[in-house]
């Protein structure tokens, strides 16, 4: 006899596979963590078999969960795609988005993903590039609304988040070490540039430029090679690197605000939606009980190409 798979408890399962915890998963989709233990547990009691298991504190998938994944990321972007078929056939076009370089990859793969099965037909163009070139483009009207990171907030932007700064390693290198300290850092117009100079300036701590290109693959290859240490956001810090503390005798880096900007006057109903769309993303995300730099979701894999690519585009939809 046919058994039908209730959708809302599938997208229950892939909310906790994503950030490792109900609680999380429930900030996620604006459920009780009640409703969604609730519905983790109607879908064990479905198939028969435990999804997860419990390790160090985090749920991780059970061998009955990886079996469940791929079909239920199948099942959950179909239902998105034929709900927005059926109820938006009007909404489509393109929207030009622009994000540094150093935050797509941590932040980009959940948004595109979630507002694409919503709004299938609309094609998100990419602008990638330093955040002060992002908002020339703005200004300009190449792209219709942007991400960039920086110490403070202009006036027509919103601050969606504020994380901080950190010094970047290579587990059991010793660059951070070296004298004069050989770093790794964005080019003259990188926001992040100016701090961390500043910081190393009034630390006293002698340095030399090993990269200076906001090219975040030249700068990943640095890193790895043990050939320097570099300046970047803590919840963008890829898992193959570490971010070295106080005892490292690294001068301590200022916060920046991930902010978003988009022209009051000009912007479409494609973009006012898509920054809709990045609002929630973020309020799901980041709880402010969580306190500011600490990561809420699970950690992503960072995109090889998106990520370390100045002013390249990527285009995302239909």
């Amino acid at each position: 006899m046919p058994r039908d798979i209730d959708t809302a408890l599938l997208r229950a399962f892939l909310a906790v596979v994503e950030t490792g915890s109900v609680t999380s998963a429930a900030r996620l989709l604006n459920l009780t963590q009640a409703a969604v233990s609730q519905q983790i547990k109607r879908l064990e009691e479905l198939f028969g078999s435990p999804l997860f298991e419990r390790a160090h504190k985090r749920l991780v998938l059970a061998p009955a969960g990886e079996r469940l994944i791929l079909n239920a990321e199948r099942l959950v972007a179909l239902n998105d795609e034929t709900w927005g078929l059926m109820t938006t056939p009007h909404f489509e076009g393109e929207v030009r988005l622009g994000v540094p370089c150093d935050i797509v990859a941590s932040y980009m793969p959940p948004i595109l993903k979630r507002f694409n099965a919503v709004w299938p037909r609309v094609r998100v163009s990419l602008s990638c590039g330093e955040s002060a070139n992002l908002l020339a483009e703005l200004a300009a009207g190449k792209i219709d609304l942007t991400f960039t990171t920086e110490a403070g907030c202009g006036a027509e932007g919103e601050t969606l988040h504020t994380d901080r700064l950190v010094w970047v390693g290579l587990p059991g290198g010793d660059a951070h070490t070296r004298d004069p300290l050989p770093i790794s850092v964005g080019g003259p117009t990188c926001m992040f540039r100016p701090a961390v100079l500043e910081a190393l300036r009034r630390s006293g701590r002698d340095w030399r430029i090993v990269c200076e290109i906001s090219n975040m693959e030249a700068i990943f290859a640095t890193i790895s090679a043990g050939l320097a240490i570099a300046p970047m956001l803590r919840v963008t810090v890829p898992a193959q690197f570490i971010a070295l503390g106080t005892a490292s005798g690294l001068p301590q880096l200022p916060e920046f605000r991930i902010n978003l900007y988009a022209p009051k006057t000009t912007a479409n109903d494609i973009a006012r939606e898509l920054a809709t769309h990045i609002r929630h993303e973020f309020r799901a995300r980041f709880n402010s009980e969580d306190g500011a730099g600490t990561r809420v979701a699970a950690p992503l894999a960072p995109m090889a190409v998106a990520g370390g690519r100045q002013n390249g585009h990527v285009r995302a939809g239909a």
